[in-house]
């Protein structure tokens, strides 16, 4: 079965997305055509936004999925004569909010992702400059500002949830990849060694690490089975001789990666 579904927003539209994304996650055995329609902020533009659902319906022969985080009344009052199933996320929330509160909320667009909180929004660029300064073991002399060192063989994640926890919690995060030289006896290389209560590591499944590493040097030593398997069975080896905290982050998308190492190491967001 295939369904469209539409994230409306007079804002970025990553709202909706991520309140839609985890709606229809639920629902694995429908394809789901996704499109984002950001910064619907006048009327022109809400009109041609029901079109659009208008002619997803009519070439579908099915109703779209209308994710919308509109503020404008009027705006709303227009997506909702469109022929989709309109799920008005601020008329869910907001008015059992206005009566919980006693107070009406702003109806102000762009509120969720503007830069309102200038310390914030230094926290988070600061963090990604690190995170950026501190990948793949590039940089080692700043790991004593770092807030958790992330550790695991090349290709395992390490980088995307580096920035991930910078761009979403404010965490200095580094990455640094063991190697081939740290296998033979086991040993944490020198630089990690007075750090080791931040270190975090990520294994994986030694077929997806195969598969990923071919797609980067297909045919090559560095993705052969033989290698994989040996990488990641000497790196585990290595996380159980040191009592380093590390997890299988085969199925798990970043955002989950990223929340547990939090949960796991007891970390503070510094963005909330």
């Amino acid at each position: 079965m295939k369904r469209t579904a539409f994230y409306v927003s007079d804002g970025t539209g990553i709202t909706a997305e991520t309140l839609g994304h985890s709606m229809l996650s639920q629902f694995g055995g429908i394809k789901f055509d996704q499109v984002t329609l950001p910064y619907v902020i006048s009327n022109e533009t809400t009109h041609d936004v029901v079109q659009k659902i208008n002619r997803a319906a009519e070439q579908d022969g099915a109703t779209p999925i209308v994710f919308s985080t509109l503020v404008n009344d009027e705006h709303r009052e227009i997506l909702a004569r469109c022929n989709g199933l309109v799920l008005d996320m601020f008329a869910v929330f907001l008015g059992p909010l206005e009566q919980e509160l006693g107070v009406r909320s702003s109806h102000t667009v762009g509120q969720s992702h503007s830069i309102r909180d200038h310390e914030a929004y230094r926290i988070r660029i600061d963090a990604v400059h690190f995170a950026l300064d501190n990948d793949d073991g590039a940089r080692t002399r700043h790991y004593d500002q770092a807030d958790v060192i992330l550790i695991g063989v090349s290709r395992s994640g390490k980088t995307p949830t580096s920035l991930y926890l910078a761009l979403q919690f404010g965490l200095y995060t580094a990455n640094y990849p063991l190697t081939e030289d740290d296998f033979d006896d086991l040993r944490l290389p020198d630089c990690l060694v007075p750090h080791k209560d931040k270190l975090f590591g990520l294994t994986i499944n030694p077929d997806r690490l195969m598969a990923i590493r071919n797609e980067r040097k297909a045919g090559s030593r560095y993705a052969s089975p033989r290698q994989c398997e040996m990488e990641v069975r000497a790196l585990e080896a290595i996380y159980n001789k040191h009592s380093i905290p590390f997890m299988d982050a085969t199925d798990m998308s970043i955002e989950e990666i990223s929340t547990r190492i939090l949960a796991a190491k007891g970390l503070k967001r510094r963005l909330q």
